[in-house]
């Protein structure tokens, strides 16, 4: 198990990004949180295969209705989400 925490820049608040990825997920085996940060960007942990991690992490990137907003991401490893089920929005 793999998990990793992503920043999203851009224009990534109030623009539907959080569902999307909530969405997205549905079509991953993936766990995970997605927030909006105080800062204006987005924060996603997500966790499981590497191979399904990876290929969600693209997905949202490269081929969602909300990649054209995003102008950068900062990828970094974390430990597994140990106990996390399903993924959610965090307000």
């Amino acid at each position: 198990m793999s998990a990793r925490r992503v920043i999203f820049e851009g224009r990534v608040q109030g623009v539907g990004f959080r569902y999307t990825c909530k969405d997205l997920a549905k079509g991953f085996e993936v766990v995970g949180t997605v927030r909006n940060l105080t800062d204006g960007t987005v924060e996603m942990e997500v966790g499981g295969e590497s191979g399904e991690v990876e290929a969600f992490i693209n997905e949202i990137a490269e081929e969602s209705s909300v990649a054209h907003n995003i102008k950068g991401m900062h990828v970094t490893n974390i430990p597994p989400l140990d106990g996390v089920k399903g993924f959610t929005i965090e307000r």
